[in-house]
């Protein structure tokens, strides 16, 4: 994969997408259907999803694509291959709440090596520069041009005090008994993959997650947060979180800066 042709492709979709969501999120009303699984979709997930898939096949044809929303692309497999969240936090845009990104990533090795989160009603957007530092874009984000952009790293954490992001929606009593191994110096709570990002620029140090996740909710957020300085572990072990999993679901895991003196499970 040719990063300095991924990266502006990837990074328009999302805007593209983000635009498509907004104008739905907008609106008076808007349709919520229920999956098998039970979770929320709305006409914006389905609408960003034919953006951005639609962009995906066309300038990248040969490349495997896994989407939230095409059940179909859920029994490939490989090691190696784009995936897609085309709205994550769905709840978080049903109550208006602002907390939803749209997540473009690319997958080799089982590692997420590039990807763009964007949160469309924040106002946010951080992907990696094809050299792999993520940046945090600024300004009117133009479809046809990258504008000025702000290189992002993680914290250098005291571990006496530590900045700790967990879910808002997915908090439970495991995950607190987890964070009360740590001395936390404050909380934070957001929704989607923004919760990747705001390690990657410093804002919180930690973040475990002791609750299902699919590898599309979190490939763009890991990936931002790789070219940042940080990292995903599994929350047993804490060996590297992998990617291309037979059912592309995700076992527990903690992101991190670095300097966090993790404990274990």
């Amino acid at each position: 994969m040719n990063y300095e042709d991924l990266v502006p492709v990837i990074r328009t979709l999302a805007l593209e997408a983000g635009d498509k969501i907004m104008e739905i999120y907008g609106a008076d009303d808007f349709d919520v259907k229920t999956k098998s699984d039970d979770s929320p979709v709305t006409a914006a997930d389905e609408a960003a999803d034919a953006i951005i898939s639609a962009g995906l096949r066309a300038a990248f044809p040969d490349v495997m694509l896994v989407t939230e929303e095409q059940s179909a692309t859920h029994t490939a497999s490989g090691d190696t291959f784009l995936i897609v969240d085309p709205l994550d936090g769905t709840k978080e845009f049903i109550h208006r709440r602002g907390d939803f990104t749209v997540n473009i990533a690319l997958v080799e090795g089982g590692k997420p090596t590039r990807g763009v989160v964007y949160a469309p009603a924040k106002g946010r957007m951080f992907f990696t520069q094809a050299d792999g530092q993520t940046v945090e874009e600024t300004g009117d984000f133009a479809k046809d041009k990258i504008g000025a952009v702000t290189p992002i790293s993680v914290s250098n954490a005291d571990n006496s005090a530590l900045m700790v992001v967990a879910s808002k929606s997915h908090r439970d009593q495991a995950t607190d008994d987890y964070i009360n191994k740590y001395a936390v110096k404050d909380m934070k709570s957001a929704g989607s993959s923004l919760k990747f990002c705001l390690i990657a620029t410093g804002e919180a140090d930690v973040y475990p997650r002791l609750g299902r996740t699919m590898e599309w909710d979190t490939a763009a957020g890991h990936a931002v947060l790789l070219g940042a300085g940080g990292d995903v572990v599994r929350f047993d072990d804490q060996t590297p979180l992998k990617y291309g999993k037979a059912d592309f679901a995700n076992p527990f895991f903690i992101a991190y800066a670095p300097s966090v003196d993790l404990k274990p499970a």
